[in-house]
């Protein structure tokens, strides 16, 4: 077929890649978070890395529009900005790290603190105290750096969250808007650096009319889900996306 040279994928690939960004967009609709690390994972199996960074941003900031009508009212948008100012600060220094460290050691290292702390919350575990303004930007600081050396900037945001018992609908909302914010950023900083191409462009377009069906099953299963629901969803969540992270290092080490 000749529309498929403009995706440079067959058949098989498309509807795979399509599924992953409905089950993707599913999450993102319940949780807030997680579209990018459940697309990594089903992406990669496909794609080169270069590939997918700039379709999972693309797709990151229209999803958090689609997101929108469901989440505004919810917004912390303070605390969204002092998030903000610590992962522009921790950007950088996760990039100068990168090339010192190993990423697959360092991302091995925060899927296992990721799962370690997810079953310490999970066993009822919170802190108030730690709800300041110096911590908020602390977790943005590494939230940055995490992500520019593993891309799992937003894990450690989503557990500070949880830590301190905020409500599921700012938890939500929140992360929507800050992942809105920072992608945004990133897919700017990737266009210019010559990584988005018109094959890139043709694979978005194809993705989008997915994306606002995902987000809506996700935020009815979130209206109708309870606080305890929500939690242990998410908890659950970040520890299965951990241990794929583990699973598909340890198959590029020793494969």
């Amino acid at each position: 077929m000749i529309f498929l040279t403009l995706f440079q994928l067959n058949l098989i690939e498309i509807f795979f890649i399509i599924f992953t960004v409905f089950i993707a967009s599913i999450i993102r609709g319940f949780n807030g978070f997680g579209f990018s690390a459940i697309c990594i994972s089903g992406f990669s199996f496909i794609l080169s890395a270069i590939e997918i960074v700039p379709i999972i941003l693309a797709l990151e900031v229209i999803i958090s529009i689609f997101m929108a009508p469901y989440v505004w009212n919810k917004i912390d948008w303070i605390f969204v900005f002092k998030i903000l100012i610590g992962i522009i600060v921790g950007s950088p220094i996760g990039l100068y790290l990168l090339m010192f460290l190993s990423p697959q050691i360092t991302h091995l290292s925060v899927c296992l603190l990721i799962i370690f702390f997810s079953i310490l919350l999970m066993k009822g575990f919170s802190n108030q105290k730690i709800n300041n303004n110096y911590v908020k930007i602390i977790t943005g600081l590494v939230s940055g750096t995490l992500n520019s050396l593993t891309t799992l900037g937003g894990m450690p945001v989503a557990l500070f969250l949880l830590a301190t018992s905020i409500q599921p609908t700012v938890i939500r909302g929140s992360l929507a808007a800050l992942f809105f914010l920072t992608d945004i950023y990133a897919f700017i900083l990737s266009f210019f650096s010559g990584i988005v191409d018109i094959t890139t462009i043709y694979r978005v377009i194809l993705l989008i009319i997915i994306l606002p069906i995902g987000v809506f099953i996700g935020n009815k299963l979130f209206v109708k889900s309870k606080e305890k629901t929500y939690r242990k969803v998410v908890f659950y969540f970040l520890i299965i996306i951990s241990i794929f992270g583990i699973i598909r290092i340890a198959s590029n080490i020793y494969l």
